[in-house]
C-alpha cells in the first residue's frame, strides 16, 4: 500500500488534483488490492490477466461501463506512475481494453404532448408567464440551446426575415429561422418587456435582468410536467424533442446538423434512432401482418 500512498501523494502536491479526485483514485485503487489480495498477489505485481479478472468481476456486479473506465484510467494512471518510478519495468494495462459505453437515445416528448403545452395551456396576461411562453417557443421552437437563449439579445431577432442570429458553440455564429407564430408571442412578450429594463437580453429575470440557467430549467420542468411524465425535463429535452419532430416529419439530416449548430453530422446521426423507433411504431400500428 505504500507506493499507492506515494502516488496519491504524487498527484497532490505535483500534479495538484482536487481532493475530490484524489479520493476517486485512492477508491479505486484500494478497491483492485482488496480483489487481488484474495487471489494472494498484490496490486503492484499484478499481471495483465490479475488486472482483466478484477474488470470483470466489476462487470459482472453490473457496475455501469462508465464506472469501469474509471478504474481503468486509473489503473493506467498508477502503473505508469510506477515504471515512472523505475518500481515495475512493464505494464500491465496496456493490454487492457475499456468496456463500450451504452450510448442512450436521445429523451424527448412526443408530438402530441408538447402541442398541448402550447393548445391547451393559458398563459396569464402577465410579464411572468408570458416570458415563460417565450422561453418554452424558442427552445423548442427553434432547437436552441440553454446558453444561446440566455446570450440571446433583442438586435438578434431580425423580425422582417423571422430569423435568430445565436452565437453558439466555439463561437461559431448561425442563423435560425422561426414561425409567425413564434414572431407573434415574441411582440407581445416585448409589449411586457419594453418599459422593465435596459438590458438588451430577450429573457429577463423576475427582477428585470439577464436571466440564469436555473430559471430557465425550472420553467422548462414546471410546464414539462403538466403535459409529460418523462423522468428527465430540462431544456436540452426541448432541443431533442425539436430535432426528432423535424426528422420524424421528413426533414433533411444535414438542414437539422445546421439548425442546432452541430459540428458534424455524426452528432445529429443520434436523432434517427428515435425516428427509426417511430417508424417501427407506425408499422406495429399500422400493417396487417407486423
Amino acid at each position: 500500500m505504500g507506493n499507492i500512498q506515494q502516488f496519491l501523494s504524487y498527484l497532490l502536491y505535483e500534479k495538484h488534483y482536487s481532493a475530490l479526485t484524489i479520493r476517486a483514485y485512492e477508491t479505486d485503487l484500494k478497491q483492485c488490492h482488496q480483489f487481488l489480495k484474495a487471489l494472494n498477489t498484490s496490486i503492484d505485481q499484478a499481471t495483465s490477466a490479475d488486472l482483466r479478472a478484477w474488470i470483470i468481476s466489476l462487470l459482472e456486479q453490473n457496475i455501469s461501463a462508465t464506472s469501469v473506465q474509471r478504474k481503468i484510467s486509473t489503473l493506467k494512471a498508477y502503473f505508469k506512475y510506477l515504471q515512472r518510478q523505475k518500481i515495475i519495468f512493464s505494464d500491465p494495462t496496456r493490454k487492457l481494453i475499456s468496456p463500450k459505453k451504452q450510448s442512450r437515445l436521445p429523451v424527448y416528448v412526443e408530438e402530441k404532448n408538447i402541442l398541448e403545452l402550447f393548445d391547451k395551456i393559458t398563459f396569464k396576461e402577465t410579464f411572468e408567464e408570458q416570458r415563460n411562453k417565450i422561453v418554452l417557443s424558442l427552445l423548442f421552437g427553434t432547437g436552441i440551446r440553454l446558453s444561446e437563449l440566455i446570450n440571446l439579445k433583442i438586435s438578434d431577432i431580425d423580425f422582417a426575415s423571422q430569423t435568430l442570429k445565436v452565437l453558439g458553440k466555439r463561437k461559431k455564429e448561425r442563423i435560425i429561422p422561426f414561425g409567425t407564430i413564434i414572431k407573434n408571442d415574441i411582440l407581445h412578450y416585448l409589449n411586457y418587456r419594453k418599459e422593465l429594463s435596459d438590458t438588451p437580453y430577450l429573457i429577463l429575470n423576475n427582477h428585470y435582468n439577464k436571466s440564469y440557467p436555473k430559471l430557465i430549467y425550472r420553467i422548462v420542468h414546471h410546464y414539462l410536467s403538466l403535459i409529460t411524465s418523462i423522468d428527465k425535463k430540462s431544456p436540452h429535452v426541448l432541443r431533442h424533442t425539436f430535432a426528432t419532430i423535424l426528422l420524424n416529419k421528413g426533414a433533411n439530416l444535414n438542414a437539422i446538423k445546421e439548425l442546432l449548430g452541430h459540428a458534424n453530422l455524426a452528432a445529429t446521426q443520434i436523432y434517427t434512432h428515435n425516428s427509426f423507433e417511430h417508424l417501427k411504431n407506425i408499422y406495429t400500428k399500422a400493417h396487417p401482418r407486423a
